[in-house]
């Protein structure tokens, strides 16, 4: 049984329909890349998973159970993390306050923190600092990090790599290389070759449809299949 299934799902901003049919699987322990052009419904299927836009038609499961339509703070609390593209942390808090809100009421707060400092040490260095002064590498990382000390099972990680510079890429690149031994991971990212770096598979979508999908293995940008959906 799939960690994740999308079936026939249909997702709408007001009268504009964005997903048109989306039907998709995420297995346990793998990572999972969403890829096309902008605009085409990639962050709309994280968000439909959150159900922060929850579809109009079809079903999402998440382990096994139906979860269309649930409020959103219920469908994280069953172990589903989200890494937004703005980050959205909150910029007056330090490191450390930052994982603590982040933590469930019933977690061992002490113990996921150091989790997180050993996985991301930049994090321990700066632990006391406020996130709105980290770089936007050092931002990164600390959002990944609250995505995982909420002991989720699934965590969906939108365009990690916007914005930054490419040492700092390679940098949360790395990260996000350690965070998938933990975690399964659906990433949406607009760099092709590091998504498929860090992908196990990957579904294309092009107008609100998965036009192809498969391993990444071997997988580049100059495929034909590929190339025509992500050139302009």
């Amino acid at each position: 049984m799939a960690l994740l299934e999308l079936e026939g799902v249909h997702t709408y901003y007001g009268e504009s329909h964005i997903l048109q049919g989306v039907d998709l699987h995420v297995e346990e322990n793998e990572v999972v890349a969403l890829i096309g052009r902008n605009g085409v419904g990639k962050t709309t299927t994280l968000r439909t998973i959150m159900q922060l836009t929850p579809p109009r038609e079809g079903t999402v499961r998440y382990d096994g159970v139906d979860v269309t339509g649930r409020p959103t703070h219920e469908v994280a609390t069953n172990g589903i993390g989200w890494v937004p593209e703005d980050r959205r942390m909150f910029g007056y808090l330090t490191v450390e306050e930052n994982i603590r809100v982040a933590v469930p009421p019933e977690g061992d707060f002490e113990r996921l923190r150091d989790e997180m400092f050993e996985l991301f040490p930049d994090l321990e260095r700066f632990r006391e600092k406020e996130a709105r002064n980290l770089s936007g590498g050092q931002q990164q990382m600390l959002a990944i990090a609250r995505g995982m000390v909420g002991d989720n099972d699934l965590l969906l990680v939108d365009e990690p790599s916007e914005g930054l510079a490419p040492l700092i890429v390679e940098q949360v690149v790395e990260v996000l290389r350690e965070a998938s031994a933990e975690t399964t991971m659906v990433l949406v990212e607009q760099n092709f070759p590091l998504a498929m770096d860090l992908a196990d598979r990957f579904y294309l979508l092009d107008h609100g449809t998965v036009v192809e999908s498969g391993s990444t293995e071997g997988v580049t940008a100059e495929d034909e299949r590929i190339r025509r959906y992500l050139s302009a």
